[in-house]
């Protein structure tokens, strides 16, 4: 079950669903407007949203932000015909490619087996759209190089694009006076390359990036919000695994050797899986 959950002064959010894949949507309540971080995966995503908030007397958005073009970001767009939506010039590219598909289970089914489309995407879109599938790509309606500034009134959002493995076209929304930083997806792998995978260079990048906002909650779309502390673990974590990527060539066996010896214990499952995606990366 979704919950509605509000952190700071202005910011609300709905908790991720793993089964259909519902990402984390997020409202910011200015004086003068209202802006949404990304569009849900479906229509009725979004709808439950908005719904759950006008019992909290929240209005309806009138901006939208998509991080990136993500079947799960983007397919409840539809559900926001007065907002006015934004992305990266990147994000715009990556939905113009998905108008001509079908979404059948047959045409879902065919680009799995081609190498398009991850079982993963496939299986949360069957089991997402259950009764119709009658999806509409809808484009962003205003697009951005690398940065803009909002004024909500007496709050301020700073949407960014910072790119990432995961989508080269994520884009990051900085609520300035409630420090809250959603990172939507940039923060995790490329789970659609052959083999899951981070990248040493553009990992090191991307952190570069982040870590230059000051923020004290971060919100990863498919996970519970982070406090400064656990998001400064994360990136500890990848900077430090990346740097043994680098200096052992790639070899499994010895970054995992180094990095328990910086670390002074066991591994982890998801550092193993970290180092299992950092040498993924490095061998592509």
């Amino acid at each position: 079950m979704h919950s509605i959950n509000k952190i700071g002064k202005s910011f609300w959010y709905i908790t991720p669903i793993s089964e259909t894949d519902r990402p984390i949507l997020g409202m910011v309540v200015g004086n003068n407007k209202t802006l949404m971080i990304d569009a849900g995966n479906s229509e009725a995503h979004t709808n439950y949203f908005l719904k759950e908030l006008s019992k909290r007397e929240v209005p309806n958005p009138d901006i939208v932000v998509l991080t990136h073009w993500h079947w799960d970001h983007i397919f409840g767009l539809p559900a926001l015909p007065h907002t006015v939506s934004i992305a990266s010039k990147e994000t715009k590219k990556e939905m113009e490619k998905l108008i001509p598909l079908s979404w059948s289970d047959e045409a879902i089914d065919a680009r799995v087996k081609e190498g398009t489309e991850i079982e993963f995407c496939a299986k949360a879109i069957k089991n997402e759209f259950t009764d119709h599938r009658d999806i509409k790509i809808v484009l962003p309606d205003v697009t951005i190089e690398k940065r803009v500034e909002i004024d909500l009134g007496g709050v301020t959002c700073i949407v960014q694009h910072v790119g990432g493995d995961h989508a080269p076209d994520s884009s990051i929304v900085y609520i300035q006076e409630d420090k809250i930083l959603f990172l939507g997806d940039c923060i995790y792998p490329d789970i659609f390359s052959k083999k899951e995978n981070y990248t040493i260079n553009t990992t090191l990048q991307l952190l570069d990036e982040l870590e230059a906002f000051d923020a004290d909650t971060y919100i990863p779309s498919h996970q519970k919000p982070i406090s400064k502390e656990e998001f400064k673990q994360e990136v500890a974590k990848l900077r430090t695994i990346a740097k043994y990527t680098d200096i052992c060539s790639g070899d499994q066996q010895r970054i995992i050797e180094e990095y328990e010896k910086h670390v002074k214990r066991e591994l982890t499952e998801d550092e193993r899986e970290t180092i299992t995606n950092f040498v993924n990366g490095f061998n592509v």
